[in-house]
């Protein structure tokens, strides 16, 4: 990453979520009256523009990588166990009052209990969306293998989301945010995350996830973690349909789904982001007018443009007003000052 890719993605992730977060739950019609223009849309809050718990999230793994990495090479257990302390003291703050999501709710307040193996607080039929509107920080950050980005993008949906297409969503979504600060270009992004979801689909990461496959009802750990990356497959193809015929006036959500699925966040988010690569606040705008999970579709088209652009692509005005701005800025430039 040569560019502020990192600044630029955190930042784009917590001005979406902030941008959506008053939409969220509404449909179109609704925002549109609320708001005015979807075009026009303005950053809420003066003078502070409050975000979700999308973003707290992301922030709690973020500081999860830092503890982890800070005592050696990234590892499962050495990013487990602060990762699980960050998401329960996430839990537990006065400021939780974010509309969370009931899986990480249920999930964290089973990882309090010591001892637990984290496998058995996982909630493993869900596959929401919040296994991958937090997972950005592992697109990131400088330092890592494939393997270990791939391993620890499914360990920190796992924590919660233990659906094999929320551990797939996920790590799609991480590999997306790196291909992307790493300078490939947006026109061909979509195929590369197909091949890379045909290259891993029986890649069933034991190493990270231990023996969170039995929890499913698959007969081995390759074909339980193949039906998480078969779905996300599906949920490609639909984005590339929608890419050839292109509608931007046209609510998203209609095209790749409402996105309060891991899969459908992934791929309505980054429908937003490729009908206006150039053009990131209007992605954000048309991301959080949508009838879906708006916070958390434009906090992810907010990370995929971030990435895509750097730091630059936001208007001042609004990364001045975001909330938890300082601690935003301070993880995007220590991992893009690592990657000069």
């Amino acid at each position: 990453m040569t560019k502020t890719a990192a600044t630029g993605s955190l930042l784009g992730l917590a001005l979406g979520d902030a941008l959506g977060f008053p939409t969220e739950f509404n449909d179109v019609p609704a925002i549109l009256a609320k708001c005015g223009p979807w075009r026009e849309m303005e950053l809420p809050g003066h003078p502070l523009a409050y975000i979700t718990d999308d973003t707290q999230m992301a922030l709690a793994v973020s500081r999860g990588l830092r503890t982890a990495m800070g005592r050696g090479l990234l590892g499962p257990k050495r990013f487990e166990r602060p990762l699980r302390e960050e998401f329960v003291d996430w839990y537990r703050s006065p400021d939780n009052n974010r509309a969370p999501g009931n899986t990480c709710l249920r999930a964290c307040n089973l990882l309090k209990a010591e001892g637990r193996a984290w496998q058995d607080a996982s909630q493993v039929h869900s596959k929401g969306c919040g296994a991958n509107m937090r997972v950005t920080p592992l697109g990131l950050v400088p330092g890592l293998s494939d393997e270990q980005r791939a391993g620890a993008a499914q360990l920190q949906a796992g924590l919660t989301h233990g659906h094999p297409t929320a551990l797939a969503a996920s790590d799609l979504t991480a590999h997306a945010v790196r291909l992307l600060a790493e300078g490939a270009e947006p026109t061909g992004l979509v195929g590369l995350l197909r091949s890379y979801a045909y290259e891993n689909r029986e890649t069933y990461h034991e190493r990270w996830l231990g023996d969170l496959w039995t929890r499913g009802e698959a007969a081995t750990p390759e074909a339980f973690i193949a039906g998480g990356w078969d779905e996300c497959l599906g949920v490609l193809d639909r984005l590339r349909d929608a890419l050839a015929s292109p509608s931007p006036e046209t609510d998203p959500c209609l095209a790749t789904g409402p996105g309060w699925i891991a899969e459908e966040a992934l791929a309505t988010a980054l429908l937003c982001f490729l009908l206006f690569v150039d053009e990131p606040v209007l992605a954000l705008r048309r991301a959080a007018c949508t009838s879906g999970d708006s916070d958390s579709i434009a906090a992810l088209a907010g990370a995929f443009a971030g990435a895509h652009l750097g730091a630059d692509a936001w208007p001042g005005d609004w990364v001045r007003r975001i909330e938890h701005r300082d601690e935003l800025l301070g993880f995007g430039a220590e991992w893009d000052g690592s990657c000069r």
